[in-house]
């Protein structure tokens, strides 16, 4: 791919690849289920197979997206892991929500001057 001005070039790294698999009970969330794989698209067994669960949770500003890792080797026993991988990320990200609302709270605003961050409600 050719360089645009300074942008770096974007290449995929084949020593990283993944087959994806998806999964969803079309009502809670859905758990990827990342497969390691060789540039020829066999399963690479040196490298072990990763779940990720992905959710939303619903707050007053809307719809939260949620991904997290799930620590499973199997795709029941991710089943079985969603919902505490779940509750930890939403812990995980309202901890870190709070901690953005009290740096935004004690930041010094000087009038007429753009400080470009996100306002939270």
């Amino acid at each position: 791919m050719s360089q645009m001005g300074n942008s770096p070039e974007i290449s995929m790294d084949a020593s990283a690849l993944v087959r994806e698999e998806v999964y969803t009970d079309n009502r809670v969330g859905t758990i990827r289920k990342l497969t390691p794989v060789t540039i020829e698209g066999e399963h690479d067994r040196s490298r072990l197979v990763m779940y990720v669960g992905s959710t939303q949770i619903m707050t007053p500003a809307g719809a939260l997206p949620l991904t997290f890792e799930i620590e499973a080797t199997t795709l029941d026993g991710a089943v079985a892991g969603f919902g505490d991988a779940a509750q930890k990320a939403v812990e995980k990200t309202m901890t870190e929500l709070k901690e953005m609302q009290r740096q935004q709270a004690s930041s010094i605003v000087v009038p007429g001057r753009d400080t470009g961050k996100i306002q939270l409600p």
